[in-house]
């Protein structure tokens, strides 16, 4: 798996894969990334990137001409090239997607910044839009690298025990039931007592249980997918 990020802010997401999971799991090829800056791209001898509205509005867009012609140049040089825009105004990334999105050979992230990018970029090279919350950021790396890790943790290989994946929230349509670590009691608080007892069967019902009333509680109009 490979991950492009266009991105105008390239050091805001290195570090990211330079430490813990996903530093181990470049460092042993399950995956990798690079960067593309559109300022290289730009014909502007001042290297903007950025225009005003057309129609008028506050602030600037990404404009056309750099995205198209760093776009075109990842294509020509990755067949596998997969697009995808972090947006406000777009579908909820799900873990489903993460899943379905971790058997691809190479996914392009294309961040924004000002008030956002042209459309016609987006209609012309998008194969997938998503939002990963309803909020407004300052820039698409963010949301970039959120999929990004969300993505590698389905990438065989990634996470040292692919086990840990099936109890994680989302899996069965819930969130995931409360977990807890040694010692037993700490500052009087106990940990529930039917985990003590070596029973899995119970001890595996009452997590699904805990997990149901979770999920009413933190997801009230979640429906079981």
């Amino acid at each position: 798996m490979k991950f492009t990020f266009v991105t105008l802010f390239p050091n805001l997401i290195e570090p990211y894969f330079q430490d813990s999971i996903l530093k181990r799991a470049v460092d042993a090829k399950f995956i990798n990334y690079e960067f593309y800056n559109p300022r290289d791209y730009t014909t502007n001898k001042h290297q903007k990137v950025d225009k005003q509205m057309v129609a008028g509005g506050a602030g600037m867009l990404m404009t056309c001409q750099p995205l198209f012609d760093c776009l075109d140049k990842i294509k020509e040089e990755n067949k596998d090239a997969y697009i995808i825009f972090p947006l406000a105004a777009a579908k909820a990334f799900r873990q489903n997607d993460a899943k379905r999105l971790a058997k691809k050979k190479n996914i392009v992230f294309v961040s924004g910044r000002y008030e956002g990018i042209d459309e016609r970029v987006i209609e012309k090279y998008a194969n997938e839009v998503f939002s990963v919350g309803e909020f407004v950021l300052t820039g698409g790396e963010l949301p970039s690298l959120t999929m990004s890790d969300a993505i590698s943790r389905n990438v065989e290989g990634v996470l040292g025990n692919a086990q840990s994946l099936d109890v994680e929230s989302y899996e069965n349509g819930f969130l995931e039931a409360p977990s807890f670590a040694k010692p037993e009691v700490f500052q009087n608080l106990s940990v529930v007592k039917e985990f003590l007892k070596g029973n899995h069967s119970k001890i595996s019902d009452l997590k699904n249980q805990m997990s149901i009333c979770k999920t009413k509680y933190y997801r009230p109009n979640k429906e079981k997918q």
